[in-house]
């Protein structure tokens, strides 16, 4: 009796935050709030997951009180993000963290690169988005 060929099954999609993991084991739990970021360097990397897969919730929910915007929708953001490069990542103290990265991002074709030093604070044992500051 012949057997029917193997059939692989499909590769789970790679996390947008670049760490090599699967998006369900890596960054959809935060954005799904089934656990907290246990870092800053781990909300910056799910926020920039958060904003290759249009999830303005979480991003809302993840940036400070002080310091979150009105209300937006990224669902018609017309940005395709290529990738996140972590420059350096320090822990001030047991509540505020900053981290450099570089996002890339093609817009109307054009390839763009936002670099930013971010600010993050840390909260009854959750981290927050404070605010960043744009680098050359």
């Amino acid at each position: 009796m012949k057997r029917p060929p193997h059939k692989e099954k499909p590769a789970a999609p790679p996390c947008p935050c670049g760490s090599g993991q699967p998006y369900a084991h890596c960054c959809q739990p935060l954005h799904d709030g089934e656990i907290q970021a246990a870092s800053a360097l781990i909300l910056m990397r799910s926020r920039y997951a958060a904003f290759v897969q249009h999830r303005s919730d979480y991003l809302l929910a993840t940036w400070h009180p002080s310091t979150r915007p009105a209300p937006f929708d990224l669902r018609d953001d017309p940005s395709q993000w290529l990738g996140l490069k972590i420059c350096a990542h320090t822990q001030q103290n047991k509540t505020h963290a900053s981290v450099e990265f570089i996002a890339r991002y093609r817009l109307d074709g054009r390839g763009q690169r936002l670099h930013e030093h971010s600010q993050f604070v840390r909260e009854e044992g959750r981290w927050f988005y404070v605010s960043g500051e744009f680098l050359n």
